[in-house]
């Protein structure tokens, strides 16, 4: 080992092939993320026991028909042989769960709305995770069931290996016209439907529809016999019901409501015209003083309007989200793609531009109609903008970490140079990181076919290493130092014997690191630290022991204060280390041939 760094060392030509290999594979690994051959999300796919399925027909849907949903959901569902049981909430959202906290699962109380809860077998007895179920079955289950009521969505929510989301893509637009906001999100929507890698994507908005207002006519009810609060009445316990009497029991103190309205077969109106409600209405009749039958629809009107969508309002501002999923990829390049075709489609409309401000996202929208006039946020949120936030902030403290490292070892060498080295040799570790997520993730494609990301994790690895590394670094200048000052040896062979020495101590550290962080790699949460920890340690070890050295031999610094070349002779009574091993050397030597030596 010494004498191959000193062979290293020794020629300017060696020195410049190990600076090329390092610059060369530093270049290709940081090419590794843009060429998305390593791919960035906050946190993989996690498997878990159980999934839920969200179900939302039509505003305007029955309970019949999010049943008739919900039903094939589950007759399909029970042909999976990993499936144990399921649960069922028609009208009302499940028991709240990790995801469903922030979900929106709670307010669920319509009758267009439904969960679905799913139970698997234990995962350590099944050889697919539930992520990959839920993206084998999506597409089928959509197929087969999302057609049979108009406007049916059905999404997957899965327990996420983190803090969860409304969603993983979330798009909020904020405007003051409620219509060009309905119009901007279907176009929005419809580009996130074509966006490769996103699914479920789902507005979250009522859906417009043509509802009939009962108006009694007062003069014909009154020409008729009736009463307007009797007709109100009957129509009211006709169709929605109410208790009319009461009965007593021994058993209860309370009375017991004796509950009436028309069974199902009579209340229901076949097709969603108005003519067919025109003859519901012919076919229910009052009996009036005279006791003459007067059927409803000869003293009620029909008024057809539009209904009455809610109004979501953030911020005291009329909003409209629209959410999607990201399907077996990270978020981070379908919001990419999905913001330039906004930006190349939507221009022809809008006047588009960048939002400018302290608490603003970067990937933030200005739109302004170009007919009209009107102006509308478009701001992006969700996993996405928690994983961009999550990068930035690690980035920041990883830049602050480098700096005061930095600063201390200034303090402690009283040398920039030397500093700089063991800065260098701290981030060199990103070499191990970024690839080893390349190579771990080509392995976990060949073994379970599953993508391997770098993630939050990772990044919290590679801060971890800095220190490591840098321990690394530190022990080959001290002992370097040393030789020099102490025994007045050649620097060259000085850092040689220097890296041989510390070789063994440093490997057996990394040794113990990468050992250490076998079972982190294995786990969905933290397998980017553990890959982190297995690969930068060996990248450390590799910059420390061949890269440092080079940068050490180059690096005045490296001489002892008082190691001056300068000096031809050396004054009497000088015990400086130079002048003592100049003194040494010269007594080896005859006066006359003095002159010769160099």
């Amino acid at each position: 080992m010494e004498n191959f760094v000193y062979k290293i060392l020794s020629t300017k030509r060696n020195k410049f092939i190990v600076i090329m290999i390092v610059l060369i594979t530093m270049a290709g690994s940081v090419m590794l993320i843009p060429s998305k051959l390593v791919l960035a999300r906050m946190l993989p796919g996690k498997s878990a026991n159980t999934f839920t399925i969200y179900v939302d027909t039509a505003t305007n849907a029955s309970i019949k028909e999010t049943k008739s949903v919900t039903t094939c959901i589950v007759n399909y569902m029970t042909k999976e042989k990993e499936v144990t049981d399921m649960e069922v909430f028609l009208g009302q959202g499940a028991p709240l769960d990790y995801a469903g906290l922030v979900k929106g699962s709670a307010l669920k109380a319509l009758k267009n709305q439904a969960e679905i809860v799913i139970n698997l077998t234990d995962k350590h007895e099944r050889d697919e995770p539930s992520f990959m179920t839920v993206h084998r079955i999506r597409p089928l289950l959509n197929k087969k069931c999302g057609t049979l009521v108009p406007n049916t969505s059905i999404r997957f929510t899965e327990m996420p290996s983190g803090p969860p989301t409304l969603a993983t893509v979330v798009i909020e637009l904020y405007g003051k016209n409620d219509q060009v906001l309905r119009r901007t999100a279907e176009d929005v929507a419809a580009i996130l439907k074509e966006t490769e890698g996103l699914v479920d994507v789902d507005i979250m908005q009522d859906d417009l529809y043509t509802k009939y207002d009962l108006v009694p006519d007062k003069e014909k009810i009154i020409r008729s016999g009736l009463s307007v609060d009797q007709v109100n009445k009957i129509i009211f316990l006709a169709f929605q019901g109410m208790p009319i009497a009461v009965k007593n029991t021994r058993d209860q103190q309370d009375q017991i409501p004796i509950f009436l309205r028309l069974d199902q077969e009579t209340r229901m109106v076949k097709f969603d015209t108005e003519a067919a409600l025109q003859n519901k209405l012919s076919s229910l009749k009052l009996m009036n003083v005279k006791g003459m039958m007067v059927p409803l629809s000869e003293i009620v009107k029909l008024n057809a309007v539009q209904s009455s969508p809610s109004i979501f309002r953030k911020n005291l501002k009329n909003m409209v989200t629209i959410t999607a999923e990201c399907d077996m990829v990270s978020q981070v390049y379908p919001l990419l793609d999905a913001r330039d075709t906004i930006i190349d489609q939507l221009w022809k409309k809008y006047d588009i531009s960048k939002v400018d401000g302290i608490n603003t996202f970067m990937f933030d929208l200005n739109l302004v109609d170009r007919k009209t006039g009107n102006k509308m946020l478009l701001r992006w949120d969700g996993e996405m903008k928690v994983s961009l936030d999550t990068f930035r902030d690690l980035g920041g403290a990883f830049i602050s970490a480098l700096v005061l490292m930095f600063l201390l070892m200034v303090v402690y060498y009283k040398s920039f140079a030397l500093s700089g080295i063991v800065l260098i040799g701290s981030f060199l570790s990103i070499i191990g990181v970024i690839a080893g997520h390349w190579v771990a993730d080509k392995l976990s494609l060949f073994m379970t076919d599953v993508n391997f990301f770098l993630t939050a994790t990772s990044l919290i690895g590679f801060i971890s290493l800095m220190g490591i590394s840098a321990r690394s670094s530190l022990l080959l200048i001290d002992f370097s130092k040393s030789l020099i000052a102490d025994t007045g040896m050649e620097k060259k062979r000085a850092i040689a014997i220097a890296t041989a020495t510390r070789a063994k101590p440093i490997m057996l550290t990394a040794v113990a690191i990468i050992l250490g962080s076998l079972l982190l790699a294995t786990d969905p949460i933290f397998g980017g630290l553990g890959v982190a920890l297995i690969f930068g340690s060996m990248a450390a070890t590799l910059v420390s022991l061949f890269f440092i050295p080079v940068l050490m031999d180059n690096a005045r610094a490296m001489m002892p204060d008082d190691h001056d070349h300068s000096k031809d002779e050396c004054e009497e009574g000088d015990d400086s280390t130079w002048c003592i091993l100049t003194n040494n050397i010269k007594s080896f030597f005859p006066k006359k041939k003095e002159e010769d030596c160099e």
